[in-house]
């Protein structure tokens, strides 16, 4: 065997680079939509034998496909798959409520997402861990029969094992617990909280990988990064916040990051529960269809204070993009003004043409991003990009103080889009997340006020400040722009 080898090896060496590049390369071509990204992968496989073919396999892939549940809202014992019907909301309704621009919006969100837009939700503004993990463990302890918890990083920390000895005594009292993290954000922690749960008896998984051996292929670039808790069908929470000690001021005191997060009840709630059930089935292979699982009635009227609200799931299946499209939509029916707060800020050219083009026709865009950045390598490569919206009359702030990890946008301050996206290529084409858009005045308002805030000590970006910079600095931000596809 050694002797064939070593006699043979120039044509082993071919015929491997011929069975591995060959597929490689036809699969980028059929099934990558941008033609820069299918060219340049084709290239990759084509001048780097075997090695190009391995690359694409870990970083190229970027669809799952997996099967649906179906819809949660048929698990109601007695009442039937319509049982939510009630609160689904027309074009006419938003029309004669809110301007026919944000009808349009719904009509959009109905054709790009699964879920309905739906009325008789409350939501209420968590902003900052301490208030945040003190209103999501209340009611983990006060869990009657069911408690699904989807996140991407949860630490093995004090406030990590707070969380998991709350679930550990939910499950000692006869509670249905299932938990799921990310393979790569279970690595946050050595040891992971995966081992502590599942020693205690919690039903644990790990979304997309396995934390000892390694990503699962060919689907390792791919993350759940969604946060997401439903405690008896009845409540659920959402928006950006990991579990991690980092979020509190009992922890980290003045060195607190700041991160916002939401509190639902009303019919939103079954649909954010199905997205995190189907993620909890591609991972464990279970289906929560028993008693225990079932969505409480929705029981909210429909008044003066309910929520228009939509689940709105995405990431590399048959949801893909779903996010950016609708905040491409949102961007070209603004007509006063956009905000958006983000702590990773690197759109593609589509969604920086969308608010160069919204603010030439006059529309307010302020794009506020932390001053400090918890990704040296990824605040740098947007440094890079922000010429790109300034030329184009946009505004760009730097907000002083702590990290703020917050995902916040609002439109007209009648329209916003609040949850675990980021607008970076990783949150808007490789990361499974989970957003809510909501049509509300008081809550856009509410979230638009919170921006307010931070602008007022905030430092604009100027394009003068941004080409002072030494050109050695300008010079290694542009190359790390052009990894940012991968950060």
């Amino acid at each position: 065997m050694i002797d064939l080898v070593q006699n043979y090896w120039p044509h082993i060496l071919a015929v491997l680079s011929f069975a591995l590049g060959i597929p490689a390369a036809i699969h980028a071509a059929m099934t990558k939509d941008d033609v820069r990204a299918a060219a340049g992968w084709v290239g990759v496989v084509l001048l780097s034998p075997i090695v190009g073919a391995l690359i694409y396999a870990v970083g190229g892939i970027n669809r799952i496909r997996r099967s649906s549940i179906g819809s949660q809202r048929a698990l109601l014992q007695g009442q039937g798959p319509d049982q939510f019907g009630q609160f689904d909301v027309s074009e006419t309704d938003i029309a004669g409520r809110f301007e026919q621009r944000f009808a349009a919006m719904k009509i959009l969100g109905d054709r790009v997402s699964r879920h309905r837009m739906c009325a008789g939700n409350r939501i209420v503004v968590l902003s900052g861990g301490d208030d945040a993990y003190a209103a999501m463990l209340q009611e983990i302890v006060g869990a009657e029969r069911s408690i699904l918890v989807e996140s991407y990083i949860f630490d093995r920390d004090v406030i990590g094992l707070r969380f998991a000895d709350a679930l550990i005594a939910a499950v000692a009292r006869g509670v249905e617990v299932r938990v799921l993290i990310d393979a790569v954000g279970a690595r946050y922690s050595v040891p992971s909280i995966v081992g502590y749960l599942k020693d205690a008896g919690v039903p644990t998984a790990v979304f997309n990988g396995n934390i000892i051996i390694g990503l699962r292929l060919p689907y390792a670039n791919l993350r759940t990064h969604r946060k997401i808790l439903v405690v008896d069908g009845r409540v659920a929470f959402a928006g950006g916040m990991n579990i991690r000690a980092g979020f509190t001021t009992e922890i980290a005191g003045d060195a607190t990051a700041q991160d916002t997060h939401f509190r639902m009840v009303g019919p939103v709630v079954a649909d954010i529960f199905q997205v995190a059930a189907e993620d909890w089935q591609f991972s464990s292979g279970e289906v929560l269809a028993s008693d225990a699982w079932r969505i409480e009635e929705a029981l909210s009227p429909v008044d003066s204070l309910s929520v228009l609200m939509r689940a709105v799931p995405s990431g590399p299946d048959a949801t893909n993009e779903t996010n950016h499209k609708m905040l491409m939509g949102a961007f070209s029916v603004a007509r006063k003004n956009i905000r958006i707060m983000s702590p990773y800020f690197l759109p593609d050219r589509e969604l920086i043409s969308a608010l160069v083009t919204a603010a030439r026709r006059g529309v307010e865009v302020d794009i506020i991003v932390p001053a400090v950045n918890n990704l040296l390598l990824v605040d740098r490569a947007m440094t890079a990009q922000f010429d790109q919206v300034l030329k184009g009359h946009c505004r760009v702030w730097r907000a002083k103080g702590a990290f703020n990890h917050s995902k916040l946008l609002t439109v007209d301050e009648r329209w916003a889009y609040v949850g675990s996206t980021n607008l970076d290529p990783r949150s808007l084409r490789l990361n499974f997340e989970f957003d809510l858009e909501v049509l509300d005045d008081g809550f856009a308002q509410s979230i638009s006020e919170t921006i307010t805030q931070v602008l007022a000590s905030a430092e604009p970006v100027t394009l003068e400040l941004l080409r002072a910079k030494p050109f050695i600095d300008r010079l290694a931000n542009r190359i790390l722009w052009l990894g940012s596809p991968y950060l």
